[in-house]
């Protein structure tokens, strides 16, 4: 049986799980002002991909790094859904 597959996708739907939280907190802290650093860790991941010889790592760092420059569109979505009231707006910041 091979398993491949399954652990690949699993590790995919965690991965993205884990971004959502991150996109959140990074636009309430920092605004859209931090997309370069989901554009460089892209970059890094993707780059990272190329190298590995292990399947399952290889495709883990691919989803990361495709996960990360989703995140850049996603970072500049979730400061409308801010202005929006959809989400609270840090009061520290006044970008908005």
């Amino acid at each position: 049986m091979n398993l491949l597959g399954i652990i690949i996708a699993v590790t995919t739907f965690l991965v993205i799980g884990l971004f959502h939280p991150i996109v959140i907190k990074s636009e309430y802290y920092f605004g859209v002002k931090c997309w370069w650093v989901f554009a460089l860790a892209g970059a890094v991941f993707l780059g990272l991909s190329l190298f590995v010889e292990n399947i399952i790592a290889s495709s883990v760092l691919g989803v990361v790094g495709c996960s990360s420059f989703w995140s850049i569109l996603e970072i500049f979505e979730q400061r409308e859904r801010v202005r929006k009231g959809w989400f609270p707006k840090n009061p520290k910041r006044n970008d908005y």
